[in-house]
């Protein structure tokens, strides 16, 4: 199962330390417990749209940027399932598998 609330904890993540910045800057900035701020980035804790806004402002990236990457990580994590499930039903490693856009997501060579 896909769990946004790690994903969204993932790509905040990364935006912060691509930024050279500390949990304890990111959360004084957003005005966020730095305990609730560590929690959001570890994917145990839902973050509320005021508080999300709140942490976007904090890292200077726009709310649509943020949501585009976890949309993305979505999208991966979908078709890393599909591939494994398809393996499963099919009893067997399969040779190729294309995602939607057609490109190679799995390969057995």
């Amino acid at each position: 199962m896909v769990l946004f609330r790690r994903l969204l904890g993932d790509v905040l993540r990364s935006h912060r330390m691509r930024q050279g910045r500390t949990l304890r800057q990111l959360s004084g900035d957003a005005r966020v417990s730095l305990g609730y701020m560590s929690e959001i980035e570890r994917g145990q804790k839902e973050a509320s749209s005021e508080l999300l806004a709140s942490i976007c402002s904090a890292l200077d990236v726009p709310l649509s940027e943020i949501l585009s990457e976890v949309a993305d990580a979505v999208a991966l994590e979908e078709a890393a399932m599909a591939v494994r499930l398809e393996t499963v039903e099919l009893g067997s490693v399969p040779i190729a598998t294309e995602d939607p856009r057609g490109d190679v997501v799995a390969s057995a060579a």
